[in-house]
């Protein structure tokens, strides 16, 4: 419910009663949940909207193409844990959302969609620019809304960012005709959310924790797989608590990263396809694997899931009782917000896991390190080392899919929560770079960095044209091999060598590209160039783009083939 004293506070001169238009009802009400920016692309469907934003304290930023807009808010509200909002007008600007919709839906990611529609008179004759945008995107959204009536318009937007914050968190779509825009009713703020059928589990049953909590003692060979939900709940003080209590070491999917701190003593890293030695052999070993707002996905499981932790009693919870034992076998299930059930177990447990397991874990962790050859050519595997020891794990870093993304996890130790943004469910190219435009919107005063590759930077290098125009100071750090790497990557091993359509050397000068648009441009060859350059980027107090320039046939290893179990791991070149 908002009180008076909260609107009051959020809009000092809002009058009830006040006569609105439909475009003003919506910003009044972005206002009163407290959005601060927007992203979108103008269109004849939302001009009542971006007249209406003239004179807002809203502060919208102009992408170039919507996916642009899309994937910064979806930044915005990973970086922030706060809802991120896009505004897109009819036809194609609402269809060119639906990727990032998509992304946000798979990786938990609180979006407020709203697009325009052609006027409710011209629904259903194929009117220009019309499309059934609520159909379209009805399987990859949380929950979608089609406003007909302006009085409806606060109740639905309370709800919209509701339903994306809670439980487990997604995106909703708010599709408004442009005639319910311009039409004009007297303004009054929806003051509660009652949703039938929509109350989403926070609190754990007390049933439930006992078991939780038992299963954890009998343990003595136990791992944390700590998620994304951890980032999600805002649990990762609990988790440190947990674990240091208990003396569990922690996993981090690929989603978690960020969630424990990298370079603790109980901290594992991440496992899976491109996971390390340790957390793949601690999995398969384990006797409890306590799942804590993680799903047990592919990448992790590999599709054998009869024989994932083959020795382990599972332990799973998660907010989203849909994902409780939908890939893996459990033995205890916990439907519930993972900080409330680290919250009510803290007091219950006490530590259990064995030094000696844990000992093993810490020799495994120094026979099999992540490791590379070293032959005189910049490896992108050393431009990720010389990025985190300048930064010592504090930056902000967004990536793109592929192979610069799996070196970004493996090689940069991540301190902080909210500080690793990259699409993990939907594996989006295009989405890195961004999605650091919005993290930098939030956090103007950090280091931002977006590493991508010389392919998916190509798909969204239109939007360094608010980096100019913000001067927004985000550093993009291109591994340029030249070709589509992780595609290459499977053709070398899985086809025999016969590469298809992954060449790129035709990419345009990126140092070149970045000045054509006012922003500076840097590159490097060599492993002293790439120091030297690096370091006078993170000097520069604006934005840079720096091309490096790798070894193109290098490979990311470890690498667990699909259909593999964990512990049958392709090691590279030192294996």
């Amino acid at each position: 419910m908002i009180s008076t004293a909260e609107q009051t506070r959020l809009l000092p001169e809002m009058r009830f009663g006040e006569e609105l238009t439909g475009a003003e009802t919506l910003l009044r009400c972005l206002l009163l949940e407290g959005v601060e920016h927007i992203f979108g692309y103008p269109g004849g469907a939302v001009l009542p909207i971006y007249d209406s934003l003239y004179s807002s304290k809203l502060k919208h930023i102009l992408a170039r193409h919507e996916q642009g807009a899309i994937h910064a808010a979806d930044g915005y509200a990973r970086a922030t844990g706060k809802t991120g909002v896009v505004v897109a007008t009819s036809g194609p600007g609402a269809t060119n959302l639906v990727t990032g919709i998509a992304t946000a839906q798979m990786d938990s990611v609180p979006l407020v969609c709203i697009t325009g529609n052609v006027p409710q008179n011209l629904i259903g004759t194929d009117a220009f620019q019309e499309a059934n945008i609520t159909g379209i995107t009805m399987p990859i959204t949380k929950h979608n809304y089609f406003v007909r009536d302006i009085r409806d318009l606060p109740k639905v937007i309370k709800e919209a960012f509701f339903i994306a914050s809670t439980g487990r968190p997604g995106p909703v779509l708010i599709d408004i005709p442009k005639d319910v825009c311009n039409i004009s009713a007297p303004f009054y703020p929806a003051e509660e959310v009652n949703i039938h059928g929509y109350h989403p589990t926070r609190i754990p049953t007390d049933e439930d924790m006992e078991a939780f909590v038992e299963a954890i003692g009998k343990a003595t060979r136990p791992v944390i797989l700590a998620g994304g939900g951890i980032l999600a709940a805002g649990a990762h003080e609990e988790l440190l608590q947990f674990a240091e209590k208990t003396r569990i070491p922690v996993i981090s999917t690929f989603m978690g990263l960020g969630n424990f701190p990298g370079t603790h003593e109980l901290a594992l890293g991440m496992p899976g396809m491109h996971g390390n030695f340790t957390a793949n052999q601690a999995l398969m070993n384990a006797d409890c694997v306590i799942g804590l707002g993680a799903r047990f996905d592919d990448r992790i499981t590999m599709g054998r899931t009869k024989e994932f932790a083959p020795n382990a009693t599972i332990v799973h919870v998660d907010i989203d009782p849909a994902e409780l034992g939908k890939n893996v076998e459990t033995a205890i299930t916990v439907a519930g917000d993972v900080k409330s059930t680290l919250t009510k177990a803290l007091p219950m447990v006490k530590a259990n896991a064995s030094e000696a397991w844990i000992k093993q874990l810490h020799m495994w962790q120094e026979q099999y390190p992540y490791s590379y050859k070293k032959d005189g050519t910049l490896k992108p595997q050393e431009v990720l080392e010389i990025i985190y020891e300048s930064t010592n794990g504090e930056a902000i870093v967004t990536t793109d899919v592929g192979q610069h993304q799996m070196w970004t996890a493996q090689y940069y130790k991540f301190k902080n929560p909210r500080s690793f943004v990259s699409s993990g469910g939907l594996g989006t190219m295009g989405f890195g770079f961004p999605a650091a435009i919005g993290a930098q919107m939030a956090f103007p005063e950090r280091t931002v960095i977006s590493v991508v590759g010389d392919g998916g930077f190509q798909m969204t290098n239109q939007e360094l044209a608010i980096l100019a125009q913000y001067k927004l100071p985000v550093k993009i750090v291109i591994i340029n091999n030249q070709c589509l790497g992780m595609v290459r990557q499977w053709q070398e091993i899985f086809y025999d060598q016969r590469y298809s359509s992954i060449d790129l050397t035709c990419s345009p000068d990126f140092v070149k590209l970045a000045e054509a648009y006012g922003v500076r441009g840097m590159r490097a060859t060599t492993s002293e160039e790439a120091r030297a350059v690096w370091q006078e980027a993170l000097d520069y107090n604006g934005p840079v783009v720096i091309d490096f320039r790798v070894a193109s046939g290098e490979n990311v290893f470890p690498m667990v083939a699909a259909g593999s179990t964990l512990d049958q791991m392709m090691l590279g070149d030192e294996e």
